[in-house]
């Protein structure tokens, strides 16, 4: 069971990372300097400057500081969709500017405006290109939701931690198994993109997979 809430979580992370990692990448290349410079780099250096554990406190303690009630489900998903999205602008924006310029600029000379040449010419590219990224953004967030705990949510960790205190059973045994499980959700996952990235590769772009986490 919390195998299950622990996946449903990264995908649920992972998604809003998406949809709002795109804009984020969008405006960081193609926007003025005045978006670029007070919109979307304030939050994507804030999201991915300060700790997990820290911006999960935030959202859900900073909310009822508030007087704003958030749910340790939604705190947890602004808290890391949010830093996801902002690890995910890199990927996009990295792939974005793979692309060559020349391809936006015939889209421009034939008469397409700039957000249909970024929809139907560049986005396309760039999500098959930024695979490689997302597959290790995948594997960083599904074990981020190990900290989701601190909250209060029964994921695979806490689940750990139930049977450890309720049955003063082997806590390293317990652990140790915590870890084959999320070794295993990793790899298969992992797997799965590497399957899409041969599958949608565009030759001549291939590119080495390396970590976008600091």
């Amino acid at each position: 069971m919390g195998s299950l809430i622990s996946i449903e979580l990264a995908l649920a992370f992972l998604g809003l990372g998406f949809v709002v990692g795109i804009p984020l990448a969008v405006g960081e290349v193609y926007g003025n300097k005045l978006v670029k410079n007070l919109v979307v780099l304030p939050i994507v250096e804030f999201f991915r400057s300060i700790p997990a554990l820290v911006l999960l406190f935030l959202f859900y303690f900073g909310a009822s500081s508030l007087n704003l009630s958030l749910s340790p489900f939604i705190a947890a998903l602004l808290a890391m969709g949010f830093r996801s999205a902002a690890y995910q602008s890199q990927i996009f924006r990295g792939a974005i500017k793979s692309i060559d310029v020349g391809q936006m600029q015939a889209a421009r000379s034939i008469g397409m405006s700039k957000f249909k040449a970024i929809r139907y010419i560049i986005l396309p590219q760039a999500l098959r290109i930024s695979i490689p990224g997302w597959s290790n953004e995948y594997a960083c967030v599904l074990k981020d939701t190990s900290l989701v705990y601190a909250l209060g949510i029964t994921e695979l960790m806490r689940q750990g931690r139930y049977i450890v205190a309720r049955t003063f059973g082997n806590a390293i045994l317990v652990y140790v198994i915590c870890a084959l499980i999320y070794f295993i959700i990793v790899h298969f996952g992992v797997k799965l993109l590497d399957f899409l990235e041969e599958k949608y590769k565009i030759p001549g772009y291939e590119i080495k997979k390396v970590t976008t986490r600091v």
